[in-house]
């Protein structure tokens, strides 16, 4: 086991450098923001997904809406139901507490690592594990040096560190475009959003823009199914 944790941090390390400069960026903002050294650090060991915690920093503002936090942090890390799923033959046999141990500690970078290890042959449990290790120690060295250097700056806005939230989640949101068939549930999703944002107080708007989007998506995978199922009947008929 030893062996396959220490194979799976090595694996990881090629990414290493870029998680903990994204961690700075997430430091820094979280310093302006207010949060204390030990209160990042818990964010980070307990929460531990990076597109997760620059929300929750963005809408840290006291009093906090924690109602409103979570429910931002349950929508955003969804994906983890199909990355867990993609995993099963690697977690098929082991227990539940071992399942979850795990699964706490795998990231985007982690899991795709692993993926690309099984089906060499190579990927296990132990090395998914050593990979989330690998990260969440750079992840945390990059939140907590960033928040140092942040608590320094008296004036973010002189080195754009305002915008760096903005900045984020559009290079995130273009790495997740996968064509015309996107375009609707992101239109719906930026129109609900603008429009909650304006008559309800708060960060409702985020989970609202979220929640719409994501049922378009479902809905119009469903209508383009039935579409696909009646022209393959179509054409048997007509063979």
């Amino acid at each position: 086991m030893l062996v396959n944790l220490r194979k799976g941090a090595v694996a990881n390390l090629p990414v290493a450098a870029s998680v903990a400069a994204y961690g700075s960026v997430l430091g820094m903002l979280a310093a302006q923001k207010g949060l204390t050294w030990l209160q990042l650090l818990a964010m980070n060991l307990s929460v531990f997904a990076g597109s997760a915690q620059f929300v929750m920093v963005e809408m840290w503002v006291p009093p906090l809406p924690l109602v409103e936090m979570t429910l931002a942090v349950l929508i955003i890390n969804l994906r983890y139901l199909l990355i867990g799923a993609s995993l099963e033959p690697l977690f098929r046999g082991a227990s539940l507490a071992r399942k979850a141990g795990i699964m706490h500690l795998v990231a985007d970078e982690n899991w795709a690592v692993t993926i690309a290890a099984w089906r060499r042959g190579e990927g296990s449990t132990a090395f998914l594990l050593g990979g989330g290790i690998c990260l969440i120690s750079v992840w945390s060295m990059g939140t907590l040096l960033g928040h140092q250097l942040g608590a320094l700056l008296a004036h973010p806005e002189r080195f754009a560190l305002d915008f760096a939230f903005v900045a984020v989640f559009t290079a995130l949101t273009v790495s997740m475009w996968r064509g015309k068939q996107d375009l609707l549930p992101w239109l719906m999703a930026a129109a609900l959003a603008i429009v909650a944002e304006k008559w309800l107080p708060g960060k409702w708007y985020i989970l609202i823009g979220g929640l719409g989007g994501s049922l378009v998506s479902v809905l119009q995978g469903g209508f383009q199914s039935k579409r696909a199922s009646r022209t393959q009947r179509t054409n048997q008929v007509q063979a």
